[in-house]
């Protein structure tokens, strides 16, 4: 199979979700991702035993979801950076790869010797990444954030999605949920820096945030709000329907579920709605005539569309619209997400073997090339590749076993 990034070796020096999935995307798409991990502590989401109140892993087993995502497909290295006996080893790990991946903060890249200066001064043409929680510059480069703080509270999505007067602000929907996407948009500068570099010999910085990053996935409304010169107004959206629409929306059916209509033109597919709902009458009614009427009396129709949903179930309704043609969906939860049958289809829902021989799946990066599925492998279990690795570079067992006498490797 076509995998793009083949023969690019990533150096990544970085924990938690936001960082690591760019190099797990990275990986899935070819290239040689190797994880430096402190050789005594590991990535701190291996200690993360709890997630969102549910169990991280299952008993028994070292399989751990929230490790697995963002770090399938890598090989880690156990190297304690601190330790002089560390520094050679991470310089050689330096001049071998293509792009040098860290979330440390100023002041430890600082400490560690791994800011842009000192990477460069070693490998002058790799490209070097940084992802943070609040950019370079500015009073707030050396502050760390997370995806909840930076991604969603900041940066307008929590405030979106909470309703005017709520007692309580609106969770983001799933764990890593801006880091994940954080991740393939590093991914991405990483390969445009690497065509760059093919290109012109030049090596780049690359930044991305989690603030820049939840502002782009808001821009609609703060782009309006910068053009109206401040706060968009409050607004309190319909029970049902939209203000002109009354096929826009969350429904609920006869038993508990929720459907979501978004049928952007009325006019279009009410007739049909309404055929396909057993009340054809409907199409013809002085209220909803023309598409102007059905606009002016939205609210009247949006009614009429939940007492109609409400009066059956799911599945009787899916087998209705899948007989029109206009677009919807069933709400899902993760489970049947994860069984959905479009995203098998399309192979991304991927099979893998986890530490212990189970087999285990796991959602795959949405990018694909040439209507080819990405094949997944597990994420590296703590220090797994060091001695592989280093005998890579040319170290003999002798020396493996004095760094690690010293602490500097594991």
């Amino acid at each position: 199979m076509f995998r793009p990034m083949e023969g690019v070796r990533v150096l990544e020096v970085a924990q938690f979700t936001f960082v690591p999935a760019a190099g797990a995307v990275l990986a899935d798409w070819g290239a040689d991702v190797i994880k430096i991990e402190h050789a005594e502590r590991g990535d701190a989401q291996r200690g993360l035993s709890r997630v969102l109140g549910y169990a991280g892993g299952s008993e028994g087993s070292s399989f751990f979801p929230i490790m697995e995502g963002p770090n399938r497909g890598k090989r880690s290295v156990g190297l304690a950076l601190e330790k002089p006996g560390a520094r050679k080893v991470f310089e050689e790990l330096v001049r071998n790869s293509d792009v040098f991946l860290t979330n440390f903060l100023p002041g430890a890249r600082a400490k560690l010797r791994i800011d842009v200066d000192d990477i460069r001064a070693i490998n002058p043409d790799i490209i070097y990444v940084r992802g943070s929680g609040f950019g370079q510059r500015g009073p707030e480069a050396g502050k760390g954030g997370y995806d909840s703080t930076a991604f969603w509270a900041r940066a307008g999505s929590a405030a979106g999605v909470t309703p005017a007067g709520a007692d309580r602000m609106t969770r983001m929907p799933a764990g890593a949920y801006g880091d994940s996407m954080g991740g393939l948009t590093i991914a991405g500068g990483i390969a445009a820096a690497l065509y760059a570099r093919s290109t012109t010999g030049e090596p780049s910085v690359v930044d991305v945030s989690l603030l820049g990053l939840g502002a782009w996935a808001t821009q609609f409304s703060v782009n309006l709000a910068l053009m109206n010169g401040g706060p968009l107004p409050a607004q309190t959206p319909p029970r049902h329907g939209s203000a002109t629409n009354p096929l826009i929306g969350a429904y609920r059916t006869a038993d508990g579920r929720w459907l979501e209509l978004s049928m952007l033109q009325p006019g279009r597919y009410w007739p049909e709605f309404v055929r396909l709902a057993g009340r054809p009458e409907l199409a013809e009614d002085e209220r909803f005539g023309t598409t102007e009427q059905l606009m002016a009396n939205a609210a009247a129709a949006a009614d009429l569309v939940a007492e109609l949903i409400a009066g059956r179930p799911l599945d009787e309704w899916t087998e209705i619209l899948e007989r029109g043609a206009g677009q919807w969906s069933v709400v899902q939860n993760a489970w049947e997400v994860g069984q959905d049958v479009s995203l098998r289809a399309n192979g991304h829902i991927a099979a893998i073997v986890d530490a212990e021989g189970r087999d285990r799946e796991l959602v795959t990066n949405p990018v694909q090339f040439d209507e080819t599925p990405v094949p997944l492998t597990r994420a590296p279990q703590f220090a797994e590749h060091t001695d592989d690795v280093l005998r890579e570079l040319g170290l003999t067992d002798e020396e493996l076993i004095a760094l690690k006498i010293e602490g500097a490797i594991t």
